[in-house]
């Protein structure tokens, strides 16, 4: 799997892999612990992660009125190593304050993840990389 740009199958791959392994007691990678961590909170893709073959060959649009389970994974496990490694810089410090002020961490990381999605919305629109100034600026506007 290539780290940087992973296909969509092995993205797919990655997360139901990791799912096996926790449901099966198996020896997890570090990454895949957190992933599962995160998976393990959203008990509604438990069945989707359990079926690799249609994981794979399921498409999850808006229109369908569907969240896209692998995307919402992925964007928390961004999440948790942006705020672990401090990068953009600022963020572990707004989201902890957001975690404290929501008295969630789960909920904290849904709202960043509103952030994520519209800088990385503008980016692809503008055709400029992500904002991350904009990014943590409107984070600190959730607290």
């Amino acid at each position: 799997m290539s780290l940087f740009n992973p296909s969509r199958e092995e993205v797919r791959q990655f997360f139901c892999d990791a799912w096996t392994k926790h449901v099966q007691a198996g020896v997890l990678t570090p990454l895949e612990s957190i992933a599962t961590r995160w998976m393990v909170e959203h008990p509604e893709y438990h069945e989707i992660l359990s079926q690799l073959e249609t994981a794979k060959a399921t498409d999850y649009t808006p229109e369908m009125g569907q969240t896209n389970p692998f995307l919402h994974l992925a964007m928390h496990l961004s999440i948790a190593e942006q705020i672990q490694i401090d990068q953009p810089p600022g963020i572990r410090e707004v989201g902890r304050q957001l975690m404290i002020k929501l008295d969630s961490e789960h909920e904290a990381h849904h709202r960043i993840m509103e952030c994520l999605g519209e800088v990385m919305w503008q980016a692809q629109r503008n055709g400029t990389p992500p904002d991350m100034h904009a990014y943590v600026e409107a984070i600190k506007q959730l607290i």
